[in-house]
């Protein structure tokens, strides 16, 4: 009796597993995402925490930007996101309650019309789509 059991709690476990890690997948929409964010984790604009959201208003309305190095350009060091030619990138604070300064937040656009939002100071970036 016990040795049926087994297999059909392994075998339940595991179907578990699976809807689990697809349900976690990083985003990544395939066919479906423009032919910048592929292969990157996405994130549709909606989703976005709040304060994201209002920074993405500001970029669309042209501002105003509530931080001096809103708008400067970002120079990809971290090579995060494609190679491009400097200039191509630029950077937003996307502020974060409780912190004093800048915090680790960003939105960051391209010059043809990409963005990808970051929480981890420039380490990951999902494409945001809209």
């Amino acid at each position: 009796m016990v040795t049926r059991f087994v297999p059909r709690v392994l075998g339940a476990l595991l179907l578990c597993l699976a809807v689990l890690v697809a349900g976690c997948s990083s985003g990544d929409t395939g066919g479906d995402a423009p032919a910048w964010a592929r292969g990157m984790a996405t994130v549709q604009a909606d989703r976005l925490p709040a304060e994201a959201r209002q920074t993405l208003r500001r970029i669309d309305d042209g501002g105003p930007f509530p931080y001096w190095k809103d708008g400067t350009v970002f120079g990809n060091f971290e090579r995060e996101l494609p190679r491009q030619k400097r200039g191509y990138y630029h950077e937003y604070t996307v502020r974060t309650p409780g912190e004093r300064d800048r915090g680790a937040r960003r939105i960051v656009t391209g010059s043809d019309d990409e963005v990808y939002y970051t929480d981890d100071h420039y380490a990951s970036f999902k494409a945001v789509l809209r």
